[in-house]
C-alpha cells in the first residue's frame, strides 16, 4: 500500500506549508470546515432525536418499541466504525467519507417518510450505517494532514461542533417536534428532513475542499472479520438497550450473552489467521500505549455518555426543565469542553507533551461525579452548573484520541482512529445501558420512601386531597391511589415523568426526592469508574510525537533506504 500525490495535485502544490505537513494553515482550515459539517451531521442527529423520540413513538402508535429505534442506528453505527476506517486505509478517505454523508442524508430523508415505528427503525438502521464514517473518518483525516503537535488545536475545532449540538439539538429539536405541521408536513419528521440540506452542503464543501492523494490497496478486506463482529456485537449492544424490559438474566437476555461470546471468540480468530490484513490487528495490542489507550476509552466512554445520559434527566425530572431549557442549562458542560480542548490543544503544541492532560481530566471528572453524588432535589441551579464535568471531558477526549493515532504507524491511521471511536461507543453503550439500569433499579423504592416519609405532613395530605380534584385524570387517579394507600403510584414515574410537574409542590416534592436520591448511587459508580481510569492512566507512557502529519511520514518511510 502507497500513497503518492497526484502531479499537479494540491497536496503537491502545497508543499511549502507548515513543517511536517503538505498543507497550509488556510488549506487546513478549509478541509476541516467540510470535515465539521460532515460530524455536525451526526452529532446533532443524535441530540435532536433523543428529545423527539416520545412525541414519534406517540404519534407512529409505537411508545412500547421506541428502544428499537434508538438500538438499531447504534447497532449499524458501532459496526460499520471500523470498517471505514480499514477501507480508508486502503483505498482512501474522500470516497468513504462522502459515502458515508451520502448514506446518512439518504437514510435521513427515509426516516422523515416513515409511516411506522419499525419502519423508522429500520431507516435509523440506514442512518447508522452512514453515522458510523463520519466521527472516524473527520478525525483520521485530520491526523493525514496535521503533525501530531499540531493536531490537538485543530481536533478542538470538532470538540466545539460536539458541545454546540449538544446544545442545539435539544432546542431544536424541542421546536420541530413541538409543531403540529411545518410547510404542511408533520412537525417531528422536520427532525429528519432537517439533515438534507445539511448533507448536501457538507457534500458539495467535501467534495471541493477535500483533496487528497490517491491509495492504492493491495490487501484483503477482511470481510469475515466484519461479520463475526457483527455476529458478535448485535445481540450484546440488543441486550444492553433491552436487558432493563427484558431482564438480565431471561432466558432471551442468556441466547444473547451465548452468541455474542461465541461471536467475539470468532472474530478474534479470524483476525490472528488474518494478520496484517485483519480489521483490527491483533499485532497493534501488543502496543501498550494503543491498548491501555483503548481501555481508557472504554472506561470514559461508558463514564462520558453515562453522565451526559443522567444530566438531562436530573434536569427535567427534579427540576422541571422543558427539553429546550435543559439544553441550554447544560450549556457551562458545553462551554467546560471547549476551553479545555483549547487549552490543551495550545499546550500539547507548546510543549510536545499529551500525558498530563488525561490525567487532568480523568481528576477532574472523578472528583465532579463524586459531587454529583451530594446533590439533592432542591439544591440551587449554580452549584449544579459548577459541578459540570465539561473542563475535565475537554482535557480527557482529543490527548487520548491523539495517542492513539500517536501510537500506531502512520499508514494504520484509519484503524488506529476508528478503534478509538469504536471501543468509545462501546463504552458509552455500557455505560448508559448499566448506569440507566441501576437508576431504575432504585428509583421506585426511593420515591416510596418519600412518600412514606412525607405522607404524616399535613401538608402532604392536604396536596392529595387538592390533586384529588384535578381536572387532569392523570393527576386525580394518582391523588386516589395514594389517598387509598395504593403504593404502586411510585412505579408509574418509570413509564411517564411529565405528571410531576402538574402536581401541587408538597405532592411533587416526594418524587423529585425519591428521584433525586435513586441518582447519587449512579453517581458515586461512575465516579468510582473514573477513579479507575485515573490508575489506568498513570501506566499509559507517552511516546514522542510524530512532527510530520500521517501522509508526509508516510512518503518519509517509504523514502528510507
Amino acid at each position: 500500500m502507497s500513497d503518492t500525490a497526484a502531479p499537479g495535485s494540491e497536496a503537491t502544490a502545497s508543499a511549502q506549508g507548515a513543517a511536517g505537513t503538505d498543507f497550509t494553515h488556510k488549506q487546513i482550515l478549509t478541509i476541516i470546515s467540510g470535515l465539521m459539517l460532515g460530524m455536525f451531521l451526526a452529532a446533532l442527529d443524535q441530540t435532536i432525536v433523543s428529545t423527539s423520540i416520545r412525541t414519534i413513538a406517540d404519534d407512529l402508535q409505537g411508545f412500547s418499541i421506541q428502544a428499537w429505534v434508538t438500538t438499531a442506528y447504534l447497532i449499524t453505527a458501532t459496526i460499520s466504525t471500523p470498517l471505514y476506517g480499514k477501507l480508508s486505509d486502503l483505498y482512501g478517505r474522500k470516497q468513504f467519507f462522502l459515502a458515508a454523508i451520502t448514506i446518512f442524508v439518504i437514510g435521513s430523508a427515509l426516516c422523515g417518510f416513515a409511516t411506522s415505528m419499525y419502519q423508522l427503525a429500520a431507516f435509523r438502521a440506514v442512518q447508522g450505517l452512514g453515522a458510523g464514517g463520519l466521527f472516524s473518518l473527520a478525525l483520521t483525516i485530520v491526523g493525514d494532514i496535521v503533525p501530531p503537535r499540531e493536531r490537538a488545536k485543530y481536533q478542538g475545532y470538532f470538540l466545539a461542533v460536539f458541545g454546540t449540538s449538544s446544545v442545539l439539538g435539544p432546542v431544536i429539536g424541542g421546536v420541530l417536534s413541538g409543531a403540529d405541521e411545518i410547510l404542511s408536513v408533520t412537525g417531528w419528521r422536520w427532525v429528519f428532513f432537517v439533515n438534507v440540506p445539511i448533507g448536501v452542503v457538507a457534500l458539495f464543501v467535501v467534495a471541493k475542499v477535500l483533496n487528497l492523494p490517491p491509495r492504492r490497496g493491495n490487501a484483503v478486506v477482511d470481510w469475515g472479520g466484519a461479520a463475526a463482529l457483527a455476529v458478535g456485537l448485535v445481540p450484546l449492544l440488543i441486550i444492553a438497550e433491552q436487558g432493563r424490559v427484558w431482564g438480565w438474566g431471561s432466558g432471551r437476555a442468556v441466547i444473547c450473552y451465548v452468541i455474542g461470546a461465541l461471536g467475539i471468540a470468532a472474530f478474534v480468530a479470524v483476525e490472528i489467521r488474518m494478520k496484517s490484513n485483519a480489521l483490527i490487528p491483533m499485532r497493534f495490542f501488543r502496543n501498550s500505549t494503543f491498548s491501555i489507550g483503548l481501555l481508557l476509552s472504554v472506561v470514559t466512554g461508558a463514564a462520558m455518555f453515562g453522565g451526559i445520559t443522567l444530566l438531562p434527566q436530573y434536569l427535567q425530572v427534579v427540576k422541571g426543565s422543558s427539553p429546550t431549557l435543559a439544553g441550554f442549562q447544560m450549556l457551562p458542560l458545553v462551554l467546560g469542553i471547549m476551553i479545555a480542548s483549547v487549552f490543551s490543544g495550545q499546550m500539547i503544541s507548546r510543549t510536545g507533551h499529551y500525558r498530563p492532560y488525561p490525567i487532568i481530566g480523568t481528576t477532574l471528572m472523578t472528583v465532579c461525579m463524586f459531587a454529583f453524588s451530594f446533590i439533592r432535589y432542591d439544591t440551587p441551579l449554580w452549584a449544579i452548573m459548577l459541578a459540570m464535568f465539561g473542563f475535565g471531558l475537554g482535557n480527557l477526549m482529543q490527548p487520548l484520541t491523539l495517542a492513539i493515532q500517536n501510537s500506531l504507524p502512520p499508514q494504520d491511521m484509519g484503524v488506529s482512529t476508528s478503534s478509538a471511536t469504536f471501543f468509545r461507543q462501546i463504552g458509552g453503550t455500557i455505560g448508559v445501558a448499566a448506569f440507566l439500569s441501576l437508576l431504575f433499579s432504585r428509583v421506585t423504592d426511593t420515591i416510596r420512601d418519600a412518600l412514606i416519609s412525607a405522607a404524616a405532613t399535613p401538608e402532604f395530605r392536604s396536596a392529595v386531597g387538592e390533586a384529588a380534584q384535578s381536572s387532569d385524570p392523570t393527576v386525580a387517579g394518582l391523588a386516589q391511589g395514594l389517598a387509598s394507600g395504593d403504593g404502586s403510584a411510585a412505579g408509574g414515574v418509570l413509564e411517564d415523568t411529565s405528571f410531576i410537574q402538574k402536581l401541587p409542590t408538597a405532592l411533587g416534592d416526594p418524587f423529585r426526592i425519591g428521584f433525586s436520591d435513586a441518582m447519587d448511587q449512579v453517581f458515586v459508580a461512575a465516579g468510582v469508574l473514573l477513579a479507575v481510569g485515573f490508575v489506568i492512566n498513570l501506566f499509559h507512557k507517552e511516546i514522542p510525537l510524530r512532527t510530520q502529519g500521517g501522509l508526509a511520514a508516510q512518503r518519509s518511510e517509504l523514502a528510507e533506504p
